[in-house]
């Protein structure tokens, strides 16, 4: 019997962009829209065996499921660069309730089975100027790592590389040690005590796992693309370590 497939929902990395170029007296505006999902879609597509959705973060406002139910449609969520607001709001914003409890939802998912990993960005974690704002939220709760109050951003022009302390682990097994890419920063997490360190950078935790009730969770402190992941998506095992990690995630491995 074939194997069925694993079905993820990546929410987050876009953006749509609005500037002006001045040239002396005249103004021209220009628009645009930047997806920077494209490197983990096309690194992905060589594993029949999952199936990714991906849900940009002006959809997200509006579409993101607004039920356990649905959110069960899927085995696997990757929040990535998509800010604490984009998911609690709703486009109608001046109607009591709005909707769902989007957060709790995902609490619920995870406690129910579901897999969770954030990914760093400006628009993770606490991120930039704390705009991203999940510290003390359900999403903190079930992740196996606490999230500062304050901007957690660590940006390293030189580049960092991070050091692998459980390399038996299935998310990072069959990946030398020493062979990571440098990253160009990352969100500065501190481990919960019943969580895994799989990663860090100094007193920092960069990868960790865990649990929550009968799910499993991930924090992963750099970005999933650019810009932090410049090398990091180029990288030979890149591809191996998220198909791993989807893997684990999904109760696969």
């Amino acid at each position: 019997m074939e194997e069925q497939k694993i079905k993820v929902l990546l929410v987050g990395e876009t953006w749509l962009v609005c500037k002006f170029h001045v040239k002396g007296f005249d103004i021209v505006p220009l628009g645009g829209y930047e997806d920077f999902s494209v490197w983990f879609k096309d690194a992905l597509k060589k594993y029949p065996d999952v199936d990714i959705t991906h849900m940009p973060n002006h959809v997200a406002l509006g579409a993101f499921p607004k039920t356990v139910k649905e959110l069960q449609n899927y085995d696997v969520l990757i929040l990535s660069d998509v800010g604490r607001n984009t998911l609690t709001f709703y486009p109608e914003m001046f109607k009591v309730p709005m909707g769902p409890d989007k957060l709790s939802l995902i609490k619920e998912f995870v406690k129910m089975g579901g897999g969770l990993v954030m990914c760093g960005g400006w628009m993770s974690f606490q991120g930039f100027r704390g705009m991203a704002n999940y510290h003390g939220t359900a999403i903190e709760e079930v992740l196996p790592v606490e999230i500062r109050e304050c901007d957690d951003r660590v940006e390293v022009s030189e580049g960092i590389k991070p050091k692998i302390i459980k390399e038996n682990h299935p998310i990072v097994k069959g990946i030398p040690k020493d062979n990571w890419p440098l990253f160009l920063g990352y969100n500065r997490l501190k481990k919960k005590n019943n969580a895994t360190l799989i990663a860090k950078y100094g007193d920092d935790a960069f990868i960790t796992v865990g649990t929550y009730e009968k799910g499993r969770t991930m924090a992963f402190a750099s970005d999933l693309s650019l810009h932090w992941g410049a090398a990091f998506v180029k990288w030979e095992y890149y591809s191996v370590f998220w198909y791993q990690t989807i893997r684990w995630l999904a109760k696969k491995i």
